[in-house]
């Protein structure tokens, strides 16, 4: 069978002896899972590896597969210039790879390559796998800004090709968990960082991979999570396949999560049709958040499906309360997509007719004029989460004193130069951080004075 294993492992450089420097102590325990793991791997002796790294070349619509014969890195920029990896790339795989998903008009290949140079999160395992193995090709491959089951399908085709290569496989999934797991670790701590981790270790214990494809997209942001797409095109290349797995190890004293993971394909089993199942669950909960919306925000949808299916502006739907047709407000239409933002644009005060036209407009603006991002595209359009905040009147505060940022949205001003932050937003708790952000967004200093003042406003989603 040409997937022998796969296996889940994180890339903190400090785990390293010649970039830790004593440090890689506190993760011994990782140490000795990873090792276990890649000796499991190097005793398959498979043809490949296929290795999945959050770090290699990413887009947020293509998955890039890297080209040439080899390639080369070190740690300098982790201070330990002399830690070397090189690797030997199967370039008929990646040729053959490229073709498959050509043929199946699939967002993947080796174009727009911007780094050649191996990344952290590829040669961290190799230097374990080198310990115990060495007659090997690699495939690199990276992550995409697309969707949990596009990453299960370019999985699902990587399999494929070894099965009409003959090639046989071990996956690696390269990926650290949460990143918000203590005050002290490199972003702080967010409740969604531990519940992340709990549920991630847990689904790899069960060799739950529906459980992580179908992780909700909010929490998956808030955790600050990097690895969880690697997980998904592992879970891809496994389709349809008993899996024995095991958890070796988890473990997170630098305030980021570590978990070293097997999977052992058991034979096959048509029942584990994990993609099959997570895409009917996702369209059932597009259905139902849709059924749910309230007339804002069917307007803001309505105005963005008008406007990218035609490229006309929609006109406003007759029999619309008079909250909306009647009264003039700012408001703000924020786009999300898989749990990030996609577009976010809005008016201060009332510059339309009416709250209704106010939001058709800043709806088709969030979606078209951000400068943030790329225009949405058609193919988007299913899988985008809408919500309207509608703005009350701004009053002069006197300081950041009189501001709570999860009830107040905050105007900076110095001259011409008006910054604005809406309230209750992630990771945003406290006024000092509400004022530096908004400060940012209207290219004002931290250090020159503004004039206040805070709104309160009604959410709609």
């Amino acid at each position: 069978m040409p997937m022998l294993a796969a296996f889940a492992v994180p890339h903190p450089p400090v785990i390293l002896p010649g970039v830790g420097r004593g440090e890689e102590n506190k993760i011994r325990k990782t140490a000795e899972a990873y090792r276990r793991a890649m000796r499991r791997a190097a005793e398959l002796k498979p043809d490949i590896v296929v290795l999945a790294s959050p770090h290699a070349t990413l887009y947020a619509d293509y998955f890039h597969v890297s080209p040439g014969a080899k390639a080369e890195g070190s740690f300098a920029r982790f201070g330990a210039p002399q830690v070397k990896v090189e690797a030997a790339y199967d370039e008929e795989f990646a040729r053959a790879l490229t073709a498959a998903c050509a043929r199946e008009g699939f967002p993947a290949g080796t174009l727009g390559e911007r780094e050649k140079k191996l990344d952290h999160g590829t040669m961290i395992p190799l230097v374990f796998l080198g310990e115990f193995a060495a007659d090997y090709r690699l495939v690199r491959v990276g992550l995409s800004g697309l969707s949990a089951t596009e990453h299960y399908r370019f999985g699902q085709i990587i399999a494929g090709t070894a099965d009409a290569l003959s090639r046989s496989v071990v996956f690696i999934a390269s990926g650290d968990l949460s990143h918000k797991l203590a005050e002290d670790g490199p972003y702080g701590f967010a409740p969604e960082g531990p519940e992340f981790d709990r549920l991630v270790t847990r689904a790899m214990a069960n060799g739950d991979f529906e459980a992580l494809l179908t992780l909700d997209p909010e929490l998956c942001e808030e955790a600050g999570e990097c690895g969880l797409r690697s997980l998904w095109i592992m879970a891809g290349a496994l389709d349809r396949q008993k899996v024995e797995s095991e958890l070796l190890c988890y473990e997170g004293p630098f305030g980021v999560g570590y978990a070293v993971a097997a999977f052992i394909p058991a034979g096959a089993d048509e029942a584990r049709d994990i993609g099959g199942r997570a895409a009917r669950k996702e369209a059932e909960k597009r259905a139902a958040r849709r059924a749910a919306e309230d007339e804002y925000v069917r307007l803001a949808r309505r105005g963005v499906e008008t406007f990218v299916k035609t490229g006309e502006r929609a006109r406003l739907p007759g029999g619309l309360p008079g909250e909306l047709s009647d009264v003039r407000a700012g408001a703000f239409v924020s786009i999300k997509k898989d749990g990030r933002l996609r577009g976010c644009i809005g008016t201060i005060e009332p510059v339309r007719e009416s709250l209704a036209e106010e939001i058709l407009r800043n709806a088709v603006s969030a979606a078209s004029e951000d400068p943030r991002f790329e225009p949405v595209g058609e193919d988007e359009l299913d899988s985008l989460v809408y919500s309207v905040d509608v703005l009350g009147s701004p009053e002069p505060i006197a300081s950041e004193a009189e501001l709570d940022p999860k009830r107040y949205g905050v105007i900076v001003e110095r001259g011409a130069r008006r910054g604005l932050l809406l309230p209750d937003l992630a990771g945003v708790d406290t006024a000092r951080e509400q004022v530096r952000i908004a400060k940012q967004k209207a290219g004002i200093g931290e250090g020159e004075n503004v004039r206040l003042y805070r709104f309160e406003v009604v959410r709609h989603t």
